[in-house]
């Protein structure tokens, strides 16, 4: 079982944006968390960051035929980006969608995900803890299919 997990914009900041909303740990502690949760799980893994819309999009297709699942947070993309959904959507692949905030508890502009829909589970305001579950609800998900 093979896993993509994707983070978007501004997330290779962890630990130095906004710490009181995503908390001080950084990015290559998340890194780190999502390796060793695959790893236990008998999972490979590879992680991918972008800043840009369009190499996330290049990343999601290139994972066609090769990956079994994907994790991704798509920060600021979540709630403008219709290209991601729809790559998500061209290549079929099982999908979590991860948020460290509860985005359903921030500002408006915010609350709404282009993503969730496509998504076979959202899973947000838990910290580096989402990522953790968002594996675990993929491997049992992939299982049972």
């Amino acid at each position: 079982m093979k896993f993509l997990i994707i983070n978007g914009p501004n997330l290779n900041f962890l630990g130095i944006r906004e710490p009181e909303i995503y908390g001080k740990r950084d990015f290559g502690a998340l890194i780190a968390l999502c390796e060793q949760t695959c790893s236990e799980n008998g999972i490979e893994c590879e992680t991918y960051q972008s800043n840009h819309e369009g190499d996330i999009v290049d990343r999601i297709q290139a994972a066609y035929g090769k990956i079994d699942g994907i994790v991704i947070n798509p920060a600021a993309y979540t709630h403008t980006s219709v290209a991601i959904p729809d790559a998500l959507k061209a290549v079929g692949i099982p999908t979590v969608e991860v948020h460290l905030s509860d985005i359903n508890a921030r500002e408006e502009f915010r609350r709404r995900s282009f993503v969730s829909p496509v998504a076979v589970k959202t899973i947000c305001g838990k910290g580096f803890d989402g990522y953790v579950e968002a594996i675990l609800y993929l491997k049992e998900y992939l299982e049972k299919s």
